[in-house]
C-alpha cells in the first residue's frame, strides 16, 4: 500500500459519522507507537508533520520513517503538513512527497487568506494532493503557532460557503473553542465547543468535511505521572472526549492530537527513568514511551474517533 491523500478519507468519515485521527509524529518511537494501534485496530490515519518537526528531524528523516510504517502498515495512511505558513513551505512538501497540506492563512486578512489558499490548492490538485484551509483563529501555543488570546477569534459561519468556493480546498479547520497546546483553559473555567457555530458551518457546507485543531484532552493520568516524577505542570487542562466525540458524529472528519502524545512520552520517560534509576540504555525508556503512545492513540481510536475496523 502507498501513501494517499484525504479526500476518499474524509469522504467515507463524513459518511461514517466517525473522524480520522491526525497525530503529529517527529521520530520513529511516535510513528510506531501511532501505526501499530492502527492497524491493529484497522483505522484509517493521518501522519501530521509541523514546519518544526521538518526542522528538527530533517525533511527526508521524517519521509524514510514514514514510508516504512506504510511498508509496514496495511491501512489508510496520509502524509499531511500541519500549519503550513507560506506557499513556498507547502510547495516543499509537495514536491517532497507530502499527501496532503494545510495552508495556514488565518492570521491573513480574508481576501489575503483566499488568496494564498487558491494558489495553494492551484499547485497542489494537479500533483494529486489534497489541501486543508483555516478560517477563525485558535489561541494557544503549539510549535512555531503562537496565539493570543486576544487574537484568537471563532469562525464566522457567514464566510464559509464563499472561502470554499472560491479557493476550491478539500477540508476547512473551524474555530469552535478548541485551544493549541496542554493549557487549553484557565483554571476554574469550564470546556466548551460552540456546536452552534460547527452546525451552521455543517448546514452551509452539506457533505464538506471540517477538521478541529487544537483537540487534544491532556490525559490526566500523564500530566500527573509527569508531576510525581519532578515535573512542573499545573493546571493543564485540555477538551472533554464526550465534546470531540460528539464532534466527530456531526461534520468534523479529522481531529488533531498532538499534547496527548508528548504528556503520554514525556510522563513514561520520567516515570521509567526515576523508577530504573541504573538504567542508560535509550532502548528502555524509548520502549516504553512507545508503548505509551500506542495506548494513547488506540484509546482515541476507540472512544473518540470512532474509526476503528474503517481502514
Amino acid at each position: 500500500m502507498s501513501l494517499i491523500n484525504t479526500k476518499e478519507m474524509l469522504e467515507k468519515a463524513y459518511e461514517g459519522k466517525y473522524a480520522v485521527g491526525a497525530f503529529n509524529v517527529n521520530n520513529m518511537e511516535i510513528v510506531q507507537g501511532i501505526t501499530k494501534a492502527c492497524k491493529d485496530l484497522n483505522s484509517p490515519v493521518i501522519l501530521q508533520v509541523s514546519a518544526g518537526a521538518r526542522k528538527y528531524a530533517s525533511h527526508t528523516y521524517l519521509m524514510k520513517l514514514v514510508e516504512a510504517a506504510v511498508e509496514e502498515t496495511p491501512v489508510p495512511i496520509a502524509l499531511h503538513l500541519d500549519h503550513g505558513d507560506s506557499f513556498e513551505l507547502c510547495k516543499s512538501c509537495i514536491d517532497g512527497g507530502f499527501t496532503s497540506v494545510m495552508i495556514d492563512g488565518s492570521s491573513l486578512d480574508y481576501e489575503d487568506n483566499v488568496e494564498l489558499t487558491k494558489k495553494v490548492v492551484d499547485y497542489a490538485h494537479p500533483r494529486n494532493v489534497t489541501v486543508e484551509a483555516e478560517l477563525g483563529r485558535l489561541a494557544g501555543i503549539e510549535d512555531e503557532v503562537h496565539v493570543t488570546e486576544d487574537s484568537a477569534s471563532y469562525t464566522d459561519p457567514g464566510q464559509v460557503e464563499d472561502f470554499v468556493t472560491r479557493t476550491g480546498v478539500d477540508s476547512l479547520a473551524i474555530a469552535i473553542g478548541t485551544s493549541h497546546g496542554a493549557y487549553k483553559f484557565k483554571p476554574g473555567q469550564k470546556p466548551q465547543l460552540r456546536f452552534d457555530i460547527l452546525q451552521e458551518v455543517e448546514a452551509r457546507l452539506p457533505k464538506f468535511p471540517i477538521v478541529l485543531h487544537g483537540a487534544s484532552s491532556v490525559v490526566p493520568k500523564f500530566v500527573e505521572m509527569i508531576n510525581e516524577n519532578g515535573g512542573k505542570m499545573p493546571d493543564a487542562v485540555g477538551i472533554p472526549e464526550e465534546m470531540l466525540k460528539k464532534a466527530s458524529q456531526m461534520a468534523v472528519c479529522k481531529i488533531n492530537i498532538d499534547s496527548d502524545l508528548r504528556l503520554a512520552m514525556t510522563g513514561t520517560i520520567r516515570a521509567y527513568l526515576n523508577e530504573n534509576p541504573s538504567h542508560f540504555d535509550p532502548r528502555q525508556y524509548l520502549k516504553a514511551a512507545r508503548e505509551a503512545i500506542y495506548e494513547v492513540v488506540a484509546h482515541k481510536i476507540k472512544n473518540v474517533l470512532g474509526s476503528a475496523g474503517k481502514a
